[in-house]
């Protein structure tokens, strides 16, 4: 285990701060203030939409509580989350769904 100081933790958040905020910035200040095509708003659009999934998916896949195993309450529970997520098109039903699945997958294991 490598132990870093007060001083170099601070030191890479600061960094990774600023490197995300000049990344982000590059392409806004270059383009924000142009008119963009209409498909690449519709892609922008559904930014926000995939980091959900995106952020999920590893911790429905292989997650830490069942040593990093496929686990069938976390994978009917993303079943649920998605089948609710699509009918109803509410993202509440969705997570609401997941939530109970996934306590019930749980509590039945």
């Amino acid at each position: 285990m490598i132990n870093y100081s007060t001083f170099q933790i601070w030191l890479v958040i600061a960094l990774v701060g600023a490197g995300t905020f000049f990344m982000r910035y590059s392409f806004l200040g270059a383009i924000g203030n142009r008119p963009m095509p209409p498909w690449l708003l519709r892609i922008l659009r559904y930014t926000a939409v995939s980091v959900l999934p995106a952020l999920a998916a590893p911790l429905v896949l292989w997650p830490d509580a069942a040593n990093g195993q496929p686990d069938p309450a976390r994978l009917a529970a993303a079943c649920a989350t998605v089948v609710a997520g699509v009918m109803t098109r509410s993202a509440l039903a969705a997570i609401l769904a997941g939530a109970a699945m996934l306590s019930l997958g749980l509590y039945l294991s």
